[in-house]
């Protein structure tokens, strides 16, 4: 009976060589007979399907020749042989070359890789700041309950008047070793040895404080400086300030920054924008007035005849740039504040400059 491959691994005949090797990792995974709810019938049609179309060359010669691929290959045409032996999946092989070991890692304990090198769980915090702290940049202290390298045995969790000693169950190897018969045959899979957690060495005596686990649970108190000029929900990698882990590297500690708004102030990226209120007479006149910034106050030129609404521009008054680049500009936005209850003497004088012409 003819199969269509393409079926068997759910995907179209136009699909990618990465696109097949996608859906038949995926399908192996849910039905490899060794795993719950495995099917042993599924996972053989699952490799089957993906020896042809893992192939560029068997690929081609099933899409010639359609639902009669079988009948070509077993005529002569094709000269390979279905599913025995998984033909084709080991390199060097003839057929669709597939990396086994993330599948086997998940129901044989980590055997088809090498094993990664342990470190910590990386911490995420939240901090908040004042915008003037944002400009001109601050220190912060973090207090974290976390693991913390044990400081009586600095870690190794042995008792620093004895030995290490080596581990009896892996002798020393840090992983133990196990066969395991599966329908690809005999398979000998590594997992890290349980007694010694991957190390080679457990304490002779263990440590009194840690009881042998290396890390404890403390509260850290971290001083954090955070740099002029980060934006809202900007984040700080603080490394190795994470958990701490026997044998391996602490995790780091991520901050994530939140700037409480300033009813003065306004951020749009570097520069930094306000407002000053000048009255009717500064704004026909001219004048210099004093203008708030974050960091002080400062004179600003207002010409003659100024406008309601226009923007003074200064250079470098603004945020500082994260990598040292100069500084954002400050962007003064003018209002003019138009008098109320006026007295019949100044409705009078604006009426009559209003007659001249102003």
């Amino acid at each position: 009976m003819s199969k269509d491959y393409y079926k068997i691994l759910g995907v179209d005949k136009n699909a990618s060589e990465e696109e097949i090797k996608k859906a038949f990792r995926k399908l192996a995974h849910q039905h490899h007979p060794d795993k719950a709810g495995g099917d042993e019938a599924k996972f053989k049609e699952i490799n089957e399907a993906y020896q042809v179309l893992g192939d560029k060359d068997k690929r081609a010669q099933y899409d010639q020749y359609g639902q009669t691929f079988e009948q070509a290959q077993n005529g002569g045409g094709g000269g390979f042989s279905g599913f025995e032996g998984f033909s084709g999946f080991g390199q060097g092989q003839g057929g669709a070359e597939f990396d086994f070991g993330d599948i086997f890692s998940d129901f044989f304990g980590g055997g088809g890789r090498q094993q990664r090198q342990k470190r910590g769980r990386d911490i995420e915090v939240d901090a908040t700041i004042d915008f003037v702290e944002s400009i001109t940049g601050t220190e912060k202290h973090i207090e974290l309950s976390k693991n913390t390298t044990c400081d009586v045995c600095s870690g190794s969790g042995a008792d620093p008047s004895g030995k290490m000693k080596t581990c009896p169950t892996c002798h020393g190897r840090g992983q133990v070793e196990q066969i395991r018969n599966t329908i690809l045959g005999a398979i000998r899979t590594a997992s890290t040895c349980p007694e010694c957690k991957g190390e080679g060495q457990i304490p002779e005596k263990k440590c009194s404080k840690c009881h042998g686990a290396g890390v404890v649970k403390e509260t850290e108190k971290i001083k954090v400086k955070i740099p002029a000029g980060i934006p809202d929900k900007g984040t700080i990698r603080v490394s190795g300030k994470g958990e701490a882990v026997k044998g391996g590297a602490s995790g780091d500690l991520y901050i994530n920054i939140h700037i409480r708004k300033d009813s003065r102030f306004s951020r749009e990226n570097y520069d930094i924008k306000t407002q000053k209120r000048i009255n009717l007479t500064q704004a026909i006149l001219g004048d210099k007035v004093e203008v708030e910034t974050p960091t002080g106050n400062i004179k600003l030129k207002i010409p003659e005849g100024t406008q309601s609404g226009k923007e003074f521009r200064l250079k470098g008054k603004g945020i500082p740039h994260l990598r040292g680049f100069g500084k954002g500009d400050l962007i003064v936005k003018v209002v003019v504040k138009i008098p109320e209850n006026l007295s019949g003497k100044q409705k009078r004088l604006i009426k009559e400059l209003g007659e001249e012409g102003l």
